[in-house]
C-alpha cells in the first residue's frame, strides 16, 4: 500500500475523531432567563425602552409600546413590545435562589440595545440595553455569578438586526453610496423602514433585516463582537437561528476557530431544533439546543404520545448519531421562551390555571428524564415553580414570574433533581445505555459501570418491571411514593420515573461546587478541597490517556489487513484466477 493511500485513510479517520469536550458542561444544571420577565431589581430603568422601541421608527407597522405593572394583563403586544421592568440587577438579586436549585449556568436571552422586549432586533451589539441596566451592572452579575460557581452565556444574533441598527440606518439614509450598502441585500431604494419587499429580512419580517454574512467585513465585525463579550467575562454563547445565516457553514467554522483559539473552554450552542448531528463534528457547535431530544422524544413520551418501546428506539438512534463527547455537552432543553410551558404541554392549562395532579405527575416524570440524560438539563425560568402559559396567546409563556406564587411540590422536586445532578458522579459522565423494553416502560443506565438505573412508566396503571442483574436500591421516585425492590423486580406506579443505584458502589458524592476567580478577563476554575469522590471518574481520565493508543492500534490493524488483502488480490491476478 502506498504511503499516500495510508495518509488518505488516516485523514478520513481523523475527521471522525471526537473533538475536545467542554468538560464543565456535563456536571451542571442550566437555567434560561428572559430578562424583562424575570425580576425587577431597578425600577429606575423601567421606562427606558420607550426611547428605543422599534414601533416608533417602523414606517409600515406603527404602534405604541406598552409599559405594565409586574402582574398586569397580557396584551396583543406581550410578545415583543409590552415591558414589565425586569433587568440585570434583578438577576443578580436572585443568584442565591438559583444556587439553591443547583444551577451552574445561566443562559441570558439578548441583553444588547434593541427595539423590542425579546432583543433579537439588535441596534448595537456593543452596548448593554439601558432597559436592562449598564455595563457595570452586567459585570457585577458576572462576578457574583462566578463567585457562586455559576457560569453565564449570552445570546448572539448574527443573522439579522433591528431597524435601528446603525449600519442599516446609514443604508436607509444614503442608499448605494452608503459604506455599508453591501452589509445587506437591498432590493430597492429608497424604502420605508419595515418594508419587507425592499430588502432581505428574516422570515419576511420587515423589522428584521438580514446581514450579508458573505461579506468579509460583516463576518469580522460579528466575530469581534463575540470576542469582546467573552473578554468581559461570559463563558460561552448561544447562537440564534444559525441555519438562516447567509453563508452559515463557513462563518461558523471561522467563528469557532477564532473563539476556541482564545477561549478553549468557551461553550458554543446553536439553535437548531431538529436532528442535525452533522453540525456537531467539531467545525461549528459544541451542542445544539436539543429540542429534538427534549420535545420529540422525552416530552412525547411523558405526554403518552410515544410508548416506551418507541421512545427507547428513538433515544438509541439519537445517541448513536452523535459522539460521546457531544452527548456530555448536551444543552438539553424542553421548554423555552419559544414554546408553550411544558406544564401546559402536559395538560396543566394556561396562564393562572391550576394544574391538575396528572399534569404535575407527568411534569415530574419528564424532568426526571431530562436531568438524567448525559449533558446539561436546561430549565426555562419558572418551570421549577409550576408556571403555565400558552404560546398561542401572545406568547403568554413569557409572562413575568410571580414570585408570590409557588407550587411547592414542583419546586422541591426540581431542587432534589438539582442535588442529584450535582452529587451523583454517574450523571456527570457522557455515558448512557438504553435498555430494551416493552409497553410503557422506558429504561436506561448511566455511568461507566452502569451504576445508575433510570426507569419510567408513562401508563395510567402500575407496571411490573424486571431489573437488570445487580443489587439495586431506590434512590428517588418522582411521584413521591415509597418503593422497594422485590426479588429483582419493581412495580412501577403510573406516570412515574425512578432513579436506582447499585448497592456497594460509590455513586453519590457531596461535591463542593466549583468557584471562579476573575483575573485579567480570563476565568479560571478552582475547586474547594473535599474528601469526597470527584465528579470526574477515574475511568474517564483513563480513557483520555489510552484513547490515542487504541486509535493507533486500530489504524495499524486496518492497514495490515488492507495490505494482506491487496497482496492476495495481486497473487490471484498473477495466477490468472
Amino acid at each position: 500500500m502506498r504511503r499516500a493511500e495510508i495518509s488518505t485513510i488516516m485523514n478520513r479517520y481523523e475527521t471522525r475523531t471526537p473533538f475536545k469536550q467542554v468538560e464543565w458542561v456535563r456536571s451542571i444544571v442550566g437555567y434560561q432567563i428572559f430578562p424583562d420577565r424575570f425580576y425587577n431589581g431597578d425600577p429606575g430603568n423601567d421606562l427606558k425602552a420607550n426611547s428605543t422601541d422599534e414601533l416608533w421608527i417602523n414606517e409600515v407597522s406603527k404602534g405604541t409600546p406598552v409599559f405594565t405593572r409586574w402582574d398586569g394583563p397580557v396584551t396583543p403586544l406581550h410578545c415583543c413590545h409590552q415591558y414589565f421592568g425586569g433587568d440585570l440587577k434583578g438577576v443578580t438579586e436572585k443568584l442565591d435562589y438559583l444556587k439553591e436549585l443547583g444551577v451552574g449556568l445561566i443562559y441570558l436571552n439578548p441583553i444588547f440595545t434593541s427595539g423590542s422586549v425579546h432583543g433579537y432586533d439588535v441596534y448595537d451589539y456593543y452596548t448593554v440595553d439601558p432597559k436592562f441596566g449598564t455595563l457595570d451592572d452586567l459585570k457585577t452579575l458576572l462576578d457574583e455569578a462566578h463567585k457562586r460557581g455559576i457560569r453565564v452565556i449570552f445570546d448572539f444574533v448574527p443573522d439579522h438586526v433591528g431597524l435601528g441598527f446603525w449600519a442599516f440606518q446609514d443604508v436607509y439614509r444614503n442608499g448605494p453610496s452608503s459604506r455599508y450598502w453591501s452589509w445587506f441585500i437591498i432590493y430597492k431604494w429608497p424604502f420605508k423602514l419595515g418594508d419587507s419587499s425592499a430588502y432581505k429580512c428574516w422570515w419576511g419580517i420587515g423589522s428584521l433585516p438580514q446581514l450579508n454574512v458573505l461579506n468579509k467585513e460583516v463576518r469580522q465585525y460579528l466575530i469581534n463582537v463575540a470576542l469582546y463579550w467573552l473578554s468581559i467575562g461570559f463563558d460561552g454563547l448561544r447562537i440564534d437561528t444559525p441555519l438562516d445565516v447567509i453563508g452559515s457553514e463557513n462563518f461558523f467554522r471561522e467563528l469557532r476557530e477564532v473563539v476556541k483559539s482564545r477561549y478553549p473552554d468557551a461553550y458554543i450552542v446553536g439553535e437548531i431544533w431538529d436532528y442535525r448531528p452533522e453540525w456537531l463534528r467539531g467545525e461549528a457547535f459544541d451542542s445544539l439546543m436539543n429540542y429534538y431530544l427534549g420535545r420529540n422524544i422525552l416530552l412525547s413520551y411523558a405526554k403518552g404520545v410515544l410508548n416506551g418501546y418507541t421512545a427507547s428506539a428513538r433515544l438509541s438512534e439519537y445517541y448513536a448519531g452523535i459522539g460521546v463527547n457531544v452527548a456530555g455537552m448536551g444543552f438539553n432543553i424542553i421548554g423555552s421562551h419559544d414554546t408553550s410551558r411544558i406544564l401546559t404541554d402536559l395538560g396543566g392549562g394556561g396562564l393562572r390555571d391550576t394544574p391538575g395532579n396528572e399534569s404535575i405527575k407527568r411534569l415530574k416524570l419528564l424532568s426526571t428524564l431530562q436531568y438524567t440524560q448525559p449533558g446539561m438539563p436546561v430549565v426555562f425560568q419558572g418551570d421549577e415553580r409550576g408556571v403555565t402559559g400558552r404560546q398561542s396567546n401572545y406568547d403568554e409563556q413569557r409572562y413575568p414570574i410571580q414570585w408570590d406564587r409557588l407550587n411547592q411540590e414542583v419546586f422541591e422536586h426540581y431542587k432534589k433533581l438539582g442535588e442529584l445532578k450535582n452529587t451523583i458522579p454517574a450523571l456527570s459522565t457522557s455515558i448512557i445505555h438504553v435498555l430494551s423494553t416493552e409497553g410503557s416502560i422506558l429504561a436506561y443506565t448511566r455511568g461507566y459501570n452502569d451504576e445508575v438505573l433510570v426507569v419510567a412508566n408513562n401508563a395510567l396503571e402500575p407496571v411490573a418491571y424486571k431489573l437488570p442483574e445487580g443489587n439495586w436500591s431506590v434512590l428517588y421516585v418522582s411521584s413521591g411514593e415509597n418503593m422497594e425492590v422485590d426479588n429483582g423486580s419493581i412495580t412501577m406506579p403510573p406516570l412515574t420515573a425512578i432513579i436506582l443505584v447499585k448497592e456497594q458502589s460509590s455513586t453519590i458524592s457531596n461535591v463542593t461546587p466549583p468557584t471562579f476567580t476573575q483575573t485579567s478577563n480570563t476565568t479560571t476554575q478552582t475547586t474547594a478541597p473535599s474528601n469526597n469522590t470527584s465528579l470526574t471518574q477515574p475511568g474517564e481520565e483513563l480513557w483520555k490517556t489510552l484513547s490515542p493508543v487504541f486509535t493507533a492500534v486500530a489504524v495499524l490493524a486496518f492497514i495490515i489487513v488492507a495490505i494482506i488483502l491487496i497482496k492476495r488480490v495481486r497473487t490471484r491476478v498473477d495466477k490468472g484466477i
